[in-house]
């Protein structure tokens, strides 16, 4: 298993089950935008969340990842195909996508040969949708949950990570854009849920396998004697959308 495959996999369960779900007005502002919902592209799809949302709306779903264990988790539809390719060279054909989208990966991604690849599988009129979020907030101890990203990221991966804290709006993206609305979404988590998300961090598996110990734990400890009373605690994440027409390889 390569390093990046490992990154990801170690705590692909956790993906599964606790990362939030993105927001149902965004996918509509996306849809909006197309000219055709016939075949689209998931890219680095993980647990297969967003492509289990468009097999809902297309007839046709491809979704790739490097990480062979993360697609175990995937949802099984009839109108899905998972493939166990690389972003850069997923091995799908060319001419062929109405709809493009990479959640929450972009930043993991070589932009330059990740956008060819958009640029050869792309029909006529496609777009490609990069969706993310950001910082989990929840008001009361925010600066708890910033102090566990501080220590978590500064020491791995704080490089990716910075493309996620400015909302992916230094990222190249030589696409002609469509200006997209901010979004916003507020759910009610327990505590075990927190720490599944938290514990789904990469920089937080690498903690745990480098240095032995999970500095998750002390931040949910601080978290429970906040909310002495509570089983469930309001969090919120904004996303954000950067969306763009595709001029694909065969039709420019």
């Amino acid at each position: 298993m390569s390093t990046s495959e490992k990154r990801f996999s170690e705590q692909a369960d956790l993906y599964a089950k606790y990362r939030p779900n993105y927001p149902h007005g965004l996918y509509d502002f996306i849809f909006e935008h197309l000219h055709q919902k016939k075949t689209a592209w998931d890219c680095a799809t993980g647990s297969g969340q967003v492509a289990n949302y468009l097999s809902d709306h297309f007839d046709r779903v491809f979704a790739n990842d490097i990480s062979e264990e993360q697609l175990s988790y995937a949802p099984e539809k009839e109108n899905i195909t998972y493939l166990n390719t690389p972003a850069e060279h997923s091995g799908l054909p060319h001419d062929t996508f109405d709809l493009i989208t990479t959640a929450q990966a972009i930043h993991w991604l070589k932009f330059d040969e990740f956008y060819d690849e958009v640029r050869r599988t792309a029909r006529k009129n496609a777009l490609l949708a990069v969706i993310g979020y950001g910082m989990i907030r929840i008001p009361e101890v925010n600066p708890i949950i910033d102090e566990l990203y501080q220590e978590a990221f500064e020491q791995y991966f704080n490089e990716n990570r910075t493309y996620l804290d400015k909302q992916y709006q230094t990222i190249p993206f030589p696409f002609d854009e469509i200006e997209s609305p901010d979004f916003e979404m507020t759910y009610q988590w327990s505590f075990d849920h927190l720490k599944g998300y938290f514990n789904s961090w990469s920089a937080v598996q690498k903690i745990k396998s480098e240095q032995g110990y999970n500095p998750v734990d002390k931040t949910i400890t601080k978290l429970k004697s906040t909310f002495t009373n509570s089983k469930n605690i309001p969090v919120t994440f904004p996303f954000f959308l950067r969306l763009g027409k595709v001029h694909s390889s065969t039709n420019s």
